[in-house]
């Protein structure tokens, strides 16, 4: 009637400041119901988590709302260090083994590392290990003990958990625990190949220091544990519940290891693998 094209009502309409800052507040709402599980998600992040959700939100959309609401991703800053790694003993030490490795399967390399939690009144140390492949946690153990017998435990749990074949290659620090003769006499006993990090060098196990920042940042500085038992029973929620069954990877194509775990056994192994290495661009442009 008006003789104007439909796109420009439309525009106007997209335009409007009211409907604009409605339209933010209505998104900023989202972020923040999302980030009361996942308080470290950028936007990258938070666009996947939508678009798994049914939401075609755009990522600069969402990069621009976090922006203006200051929305950024949160990070707890370290009050306490306490040494985990002793690496001065007199323990057979084994060379690095994934120096130009390529992870292809589930089960072809594991990797291993402790680290501590403070609770109200003492310090306790948590030993995990993951499947490199699938970022997966298979095995962990939380003591009061820094002796080879938490990572007896984790190491344990792993194996039952996985039933490894032989050839598996078992990475850590050169820490006495890794290196004690009980550990090592096991994973030998399972056909486990020992790697273990370059002195002083954490790069080597990348992707262990890795988990133990996100387990950090999105649970345990978050948290005010009273004891060991409520220290237990929280992490091993965020680990069983959120981090394997929910928290997305970018270098898993934005899966969790659960989903990215059936998506091999399903035979999409090639896709998901494709899919993270063109996320893992993403990430880095």
């Amino acid at each position: 009637m008006m003789g104007l094209p439909r796109s420009t009502y439309y525009s106007a309409l997209k335009s409007s400041p009211e409907i604009q800052e409605q339209k933010d507040l209505a998104l900023k709402d989202q972020i923040e119901q999302v980030r009361l599980t996942f308080p470290c998600y950028g936007y990258r992040k938070l666009y996947q988590h939508f678009l798994r959700e049914g939401l075609r939100i755009n990522d600069k959309r969402i990069r621009r709302v976090v922006r203006k609401y200051g929305l950024f991703p949160i990070f707890w800053g370290k009050k306490f260090k306490v040494q985990t790694t002793q690496s001065d003993h007199n323990l057979p030490v084994f060379p690095n083994l994934l120096k130009g490795m390529k992870e292809t399967a589930v089960n072809q390399v594991w990797v291993a590392d402790i680290t501590y939690i403070r609770l109200r009144a003492e310090f306790v140390y948590l030993a995990v290990i993951l499947d490199a492949f699938s970022r997966r946690v298979i095995g962990w153990a939380l003591d009061r003990t820094l002796e080879d017998r938490l990572t007896l435990r984790a190491l344990r749990r792993a194996l039952e958990q996985r039933r490894p074949a032989p050839g598996l290659v078992h990475h850590s620090d050169r820490g006495v625990q890794y290196a004690s003769g009980e550990y090592t006499d096991l994973l030998r006993a399972h056909g486990i190949v020992i790697s273990m990090s370059r002195k002083a060098n954490p790069y080597d196990n990348a992707k262990a220091e890795s988990f133990m920042k996100t387990l950090k940042y999105e649970e345990i500085f978050r948290e005010d544990y009273r004891d060991l038992a409520e220290a237990h029973a929280a992490i091993g929620r965020f680990l069983e519940q959120v981090y394997i069954q929910k928290r997305l990877h970018s270098a898993l194509g934005y899966r969790p290891p659960a989903e990215f775990e059936f998506a091999v056994r399903a035979g999409q192994a090639a896709a998901v693998r494709s899919l993270a290495t063109d996320s893992a661009m993403q990430e880095s442009v």
